[in-house]
């Protein structure tokens, strides 16, 4: 099976064509196109993503972004195609909120013969409705176009399958996976602990009470006036400050809901509490922002690890992964390494290799393979925002 997916839930607008073959018990995956462009560059001078901004870069980027991987792919065979006048009617009504959009894609389309793929993957959420609504609604006239079937994927979804995915060679392989599997899922929007007890059924075992930790860490960076995204620059300081002569940190932040015995998290305690310390002490040296930097990434390892542990044993999962973008950082997936191999060595941990950690179509193709063999195509697909996957 051939899947083309489509991902527009925040600033990455992505397109890859995904060659799938298995069931959910061994499934490999040969990525035969993969395009995207990150809208970073565009959104650092707010501090964050502008919902508006990343809507109109979406319609701007997906013609181009679905030539390049269609492309890549060698499905890409240029043909003069007529269109029926009532198909190119319902599609200019499919993609009217976006200026530009109908003209490039008639364009495109009217040149190249549909290319042989099996079914249309898209995100539905959860995400920036306004980018989502742009990906589903060009999914939808692709699939009109194509006569193609169209699977919604949970975003989420997306990041627990691609990081059970392990590469081999040339390809992506999901096998030997131990149910029930325990998912963390950190990000810049979410935090949450889900249980797989059964292959695409999912049930929430803990959740943030407040800020994700992504959110967390981006907000913390704008008080040490480091640059978007804040994540990164936090981390880079942390590790310089554990490579550094000074072992111990002059600061001390506190560890939220890490004793409260549930498995939920907390993280604008810990963020208040950088932007009161910073208050009093309104100069930092370079080596103290260093410093201040690791106690707060110690802090949310800390509470990261501790809450999974007692998640790991309340569910009883065989399987651990951690998904989402905070999943690329260096010192969160040393400390859950750590721990697995010397509290859990039989319980396998599966994180996703750096390229598949931030938001990417792949992904949503590697769902949309498991949603599209258990027929799952819907006639009608919506935007949410806060779609919720258990």
């Amino acid at each position: 099976m051939k899947v083309l997916a489509i991902e527009t839930s925040c600033d990455e607008t992505a397109i890859a064509i995904v060659e799938a073959e298995g069931d959910e018990q061994s499934a490999q995956f040969r990525v035969l196109g993969n395009a995207l462009l990150s809208q970073i560059d565009i959104h650092r001078e707010y501090g964050g993503v502008f919902p508006a901004l990343a809507k109109r870069e979406h319609a701007k980027n997906l013609v181009p972004i679905l030539e390049a991987a269609l492309e890549e792919a060698e499905l890409l065979r240029e043909d003069t195609q007529a269109m029926p006048e009532e198909t190119r009617a319902a599609i200019s009504e499919l993609l009217a909120r976006e200026p530009g959009l109908a003209e490039q894609f008639f364009d495109f389309v009217s040149e190249c013969e549909p290319p042989a793929i099996d079914a249309i993957a898209v995100t539905a959420g959860p995400g920036l409705e306004p980018a989502l609504w742009v990906g589903i609604n060009f999914a939808k006239a692709l699939a009109l176009l194509w006569e193609k079937p169209i699977v919604a994927v949970n975003h989420m979804e997306g990041h627990i399958l691609s990081a059970l995915a392990e590469n081999n060679s040339e390809t992506l392989e999901i096998k030997n996976v131990e149910l029930p599997v325990l998912a963390l899922l950190i990000s810049g929007g979410h935090t949450e602990l889900v249980a797989m007890n059964d292959w695409l059924e999912y049930k929430l075992v803990g959740q943030t009470r407040d800020d994700a930790v992504g959110e967390a860490f981006d907000k913390v960076a704008r008080m040490l006036a480091l640059p978007y995204p804040g994540g990164p620059e936090i981390s880079r300081l942390a590790e310089e400050a554990r490579t550094s002569d000074v072992l111990a940190s002059p600061f001390t932040l506190p560890r939220p809901m890490m004793h409260d015995g549930t498995c939920d998290f907390s993280f604008a305690g810990l963020k208040t509490a950088v932007l009161y310390l910073l208050k009093n002490r309104p100069e930092l040296t370079g080596e103290e922002r260093k410093h201040l930097a690791r106690e707060f990434e110690d802090a949310v390892a800390d509470v990261l690890w501790k809450k999974t542990a007692r998640a790991l044993e309340e569910t009883g999962a065989q399987t651990l992964v951690i998904g989402g973008g905070v999943s690329a950082n260096a010192h969160i997936r040393r400390i859950f390494t750590h721990k697995m191999k010397s509290d859990y060595p039989s319980i396998s941990l599966r994180i996703p290799s750096a390229a598949l950690t931030t938001d990417n179509a792949i992904m949503i193709a590697l769902a949309g393979f498991y949603r599209a063999r258990r027929k799952m195509a819907v006639p009608d697909i919506t935007a949410n925002g806060n779609l919720s996957l258990a």
